[in-house]
């Protein structure tokens, strides 16, 4: 940590990157800084609110969830939108296999019936809710067909960690359904992980203690979810592979060869459909067995009990599943000298229903960033790379859009690609960032230039305040006040960025405002424009920031004489990967020998008293000793590596600014492998990826992190061998980039 540390003092001095508290910009020297603030400064005198709130009001104004008409003609609009200012715009179109409900019932049907409403009525205080000719139901998309009756069981939030204390309760969910509520884990996992302990059938309710009454006034009085609120989307198995679930790994164009659908490995085992907490309420409340834990109670006015039974339920649903076109927009900015290298932008227009929160917000602070941009062009500015905006379609069903248009231009992507972009829903509060560990400084300078709307500080001051006022530790507040960069969170998945960073290995970011805009409107046909005027962004205070955020990373990005990237932080962050690593190991084996130690024990106490009850967890092998060395030894190599990028001279990194991109721009590649993660070769990304039983939540090194968590001891072992090959080659790139730079 001494080595590092020094050398983050050293990368803060060299490489155009100074102290956070002048004026110099990472990647520019210091005439180019100047130009460069003068743009800025232009650039936000262009951006305006107003079109902020008339787009989310034209948007958001009927729902327009994917195939559907309003879902094409907002493609169009916001297609015209880029041609008038001047972009090179297309929209290329994929056929998707996008299901949608014929059949939805869940019935109680013992000891007393119940038939569940599956309905959001609409409201007087909502103009857009009452469209329900337009508006896709309750249901979770690419759950199978299926017509099950069983007991019912609470599972919480149905982890696999709920199913070990249901064990422990002497509860089995073979053969019953489950109903679990939102939270915990990405929807997705909850079937999943219901199937694979042998349930039939799997309910997913949003209880009032996560998002509604417990958390304040509900809708439409307050934010929160009322009573009939529910949670629409999609359960596909998104981490072993996003997309179009019939053309895993190739874009899904008209003419794909397409899988047929019971050999996708993404659609669920069980059926499964989302309900309200009224919905919910009878359910529960008829169910008996065990007291649920404490930490299990919601906020229902009722006592949590696992069950099984006497709460008996039927489930039934059909889906039509159809092919649906998924419409994308693609926007170009061409660039002047280094034309071939993309800075990517993207954010998705398709919402469950109306989307304003999601993800209208987050499409009209692109589109105002984008607008602005592009009167800066015509102004007679031309950026030096080429700028690409994006509105991807089937983003909520599973990153369909996206995912379809980097499969079909990965060879392209590989090639041009440096940075990606993203954003999604937008709200009032703290910058939240996260991405690849190398653009960090990139990121904090940005941060540093952008004011909060609020508190006339800037948004980088604001959060450092937040990490002081949550530290615990006065070893925690003397780190957050001696750091000098933001830390960016590792990405796992739920947005766009995936198909970018974790298939196709572009460094990413994924950006957006949040943090004093909750509420309970998340996927329901409540969020509307008037639901966010009212709560989350009324004056577009925040909007407006996002674009000014995103928009001087976009311009940074595509002006800078070297590309911004930094790999000390990614150095650094590694070398704390390979710390937990090693404790995850250490604490993982200590636990089996403390479980086989009780094992022996409690075995003593039966041959004992032979009539003494034998109830205790069965002993396990005891765990190798992993060898950690060869990933000891690549990380120290990186170290070395980095430490000659960050003392290259900044005249000679300048004039080799052309080919010194080029290896810049594709180190990221070099943590790629096309084999991929075990059982999952989608995720080609061998240090950031989804969990595979936490959905979007990520896992760092996951090859190595899950090996060792589900006791895969020689797989560990050799995910290690892999990820210290991966390593040694990136930093082989770095070295690279040094001897270009010197």
């Amino acid at each position: 940590m001494r080595r590092l540390t020094a050398l983050l003092a050293l990368a803060a001095t060299t490489l155009f990157a100074q102290r956070s508290d002048d004026q110099s910009i990472f990647g520019f020297t210091a005439s180019s800084a100047a130009k460069e603030r003068t743009l800025e400064a232009q650039f936000d005198t262009k951006l305006n609110r107003d079109n902020l709130r008339n787009w989310m009001q034209r948007l958001s104004a009927r729902p327009h969830h994917l195939g559907s008409d309003y879902d094409r003609q907002n493609a169009e609009f916001i297609a015209s939108l880029f041609r008038s200012w001047g972009y090179d715009t297309a929209i290329e179109e994929f056929q998707v296999l996008f299901p949608t409900p014929r059949t939805r019932i869940v019935e109680l049907i013992a000891p007393e019936h119940f038939t569940a409403k599956l309905f959001e009525p609409p409201l007087s205080q909502d103009k857009t809710s009452g469209q329900t000719d337009e508006q896709l139901p309750v249901y979770n998309a690419y759950s199978i067909d299926g017509d099950v009756t069983g007991d019912l069981v609470y599972v919480n939030y149905g982890i696999p960690a709920d199913y070990e204390l249901l064990e422990q309760n002497g509860v089995d969910v073979k053969g019953k359904i489950v109903i679990a509520r939102y939270g915990g884990s990405w929807r997705g996992i909850k079937p999943k992980v219901a199937a694979e302990h042998g349930a039939i059938g799997c309910i997913i309710y949003s209880d009032p203690r996560d998002d509604g009454y417990f958390q304040g006034d509900v809708y439409p009085k307050g934010a929160f979810r009322n009573e009939n609120g529910a949670q629409r989307g999609s359960v596909m198995d998104m981490p072993i592979h996003p997309g179009d679930p019939l053309t895993p790994g190739v874009g899904a164009t008209a003419n794909a060869k397409r899988i047929d659908r019971k050999d996708s490995d993404v659609i669920t085992k069980i059926p499964v459909l989302p309900i309200s907490y009224s919905d919910a309420l009878p359910l529960l409340r008829a169910l008996d067995g065990p007291v649920a834990p404490p930490d299990w109670r919601g906020a229902l006015p009722i006592t949590y009990h696992l069950g099984p039974g006497p709460s008996r339920v039927h489930m039934q649903l059909a889906f039509d599943w159809k092919l649906v076109p998924a419409r994308d927009i693609i926007a170009r900015l061409p660039g002047g000298d280094r034309a071939d290298q993309w800075i990517m932008r993207g954010n998705h227009h398709d919402a469950w229903v109306n989307g304003a929160a999601d993800p209208i917000s987050g499409q009209v602070a692109m589109l105002e960033e984008a607008r602005a941009i592009g009167e800066l062009a015509r102004s007679g500015w031309r950026p030096r790379r080429t700028i690409i905006y994006a509105a991807w379609d089937g983003e909520e069903e599973g990153l369909l859009g996206s995912t379809e248009w980097a499969e079909q231009h990965g060879d392209e992507l590989r090639q041009h690609g440096v940075v990606y972009i993203n954003s999604d829903s937008n709200g009032r509060g703290f910058l939240g960032v996260g991405g690849s560990h190398t653009l960090e400084r990139l990121v904090t300078q940005v941060a540093r230039d952008v004011r909060d709307p609020e508190r006339n500080v800037s948004v980088l001051e604001r959060m450092r305040a937040r990490d002081l006022s949550l530290a615990t530790t006065p070893e925690l507040r003397k780190q957050y006040r001696e750091q000098e960069l933001i830390r960016l969170d590792a990405l796992g998945s739920g947005s766009d960025w995936t198909p970018f960073l974790q298939h196709t290995g572009i460094a990413a970011l994924n950006v957006g405002y949040g943090g004093e805009s909750a509420g309970g409107s998340y996927h329901s046909v409540y969020d509307s424009f008037d639901h966010y005027t009212r709560f989350i962004d009324p004056k577009f205070d925040y909007g407006l920031a996002q674009a000014q955020t995103t928009g001087r990373m976009v311009l940074r990005l595509a002006n800078a004489d070297v590309l911004p990237f930094e790999f000390i932080t990614f150095a650094e962050t590694m070398s704390r990967y390979l710390d937990e690593l090693s404790k995850l190991a250490e604490t993982t084996r200590n636990e089996i020998e403390e479980r086989n130690r009780l094992v022996r024990d409690r075995a003593y106490e039966i041959a004992a008293d032979p009539t003494k009850p034998f109830a205790s967890p069965k002993s396990e092998p005891t765990p190798p000793y992993l060898n950690f060395a060869p990933l000891q030894n690549a990380v120290s190599h990186l170290q070395r590596a980095v430490h000659d990028y960050a003392s290259a001279p900044n005249a000679v990194a300048v004039a080799r600014g052309a080919a010194l991109d080029h290896a810049l721009m594709h180190a990221e590649q070099a943590l790629t492998r096309t084999e991929g993660l075990p059982r999952r070769p989608w995720f080609r990304h061998q240090i950031y990826a989804p969990g595979f039983y936490t959905g979007y939540g990520v896992k760092t090194v996951p090859g190595v992190r899950e090996a060792i968590e589900q006791k895969q001891w020689t797989e560990a072992n050799q995910q290690i061998d892999i990820v210290s090959r991966v390593i040694e080659g990136y930093a082989a790139e770095v070295e690279r980039a040094a001897e270009m730079a010197k």
